[in-house]
């Protein structure tokens, strides 16, 4: 199992954080060991002081697949949920700055958080779906899936043409604005809807 990034994919999350809109996904991994097990608290990273969430919608891949074409692509998930990109904020600047690749401040163990996953809706890419983040019973982000740059089925088709894709491999789609700091004591709750899919309290 593989969890693959989509970066830079809605534009008021691009403008927030000053970078600039690309042509085409901008991608990076997580390692297996970056997946927060369900029921465990996250605890707080020592090597970072500017601890960052975003939320994002993330697929279940369903069909093992290569160079899968975008009118093909919705035969291979079958299922959605919200997760937390957590971004170690002040090393991926540093890392930036430099020119130097992101892991170090986005695939740390236990930095991506997944919800309880839920069948996908009938044309997700032409309705859209909700998705939110509360910190502390406080809605901090709010997005719709028809915002994003690229769509579901565009990301599937470009992720194919790099990776292989195969069965319980994982895609986050990327986040909307309001990203933020986060703390030890935080308690962040994700939505697809009004159905709440993840709780995760930061130590």
């Amino acid at each position: 199992m593989k969890i693959i990034c989509v970066g830079r994919n809605y534009t008021d999350h691009i403008k927030e954080l000053g970078n600039s809109i690309p042509e085409e996904p901008v991608l990076f991994m997580k390692p297996e060991t970056a997946l927060l097990q369900s029921n465990t608290p996250f605890y707080y990273p020592e090597f970072t002081n500017k601890l960052h969430y975003e939320c994002e919608l993330v697929l279940r891949i369903c069909k093992n697949g290569k160079y899968i074409e975008q009118k093909n692509a919705a035969n291979y998930y079958d299922a959605i949920t919200v997760g937390i990109d957590f971004t170690a904020r002040d090393i991926q600047d540093e890392l930036k700055k430099k020119g130097l690749p992101w892991e170090k401040a986005k695939a740390f163990d236990n930095s991506a958080v997944v919800g309880k996953f839920i069948e996908i809706i009938p044309n997700i890419n032409g309705k859209g779906i909700n998705f939110s983040l509360l910190k502390n019973k406080e809605k901090v982000q709010e997005a719709n899936s028809t915002q994003m740059i690229f769509s579901i089925d565009r990301i599937i088709e470009n992720i194919s043409h790099y990776f292989s894709l195969n069965i319980e491999d994982l895609i986050f789609t990327g986040t909307p604005a309001g990203v933020g700091e986060c703390f030890t004591g935080d308690v962040l709750e994700g939505f697809i809807e009004t159905q709440n899919l993840f709780s995760v309290e930061v130590k």
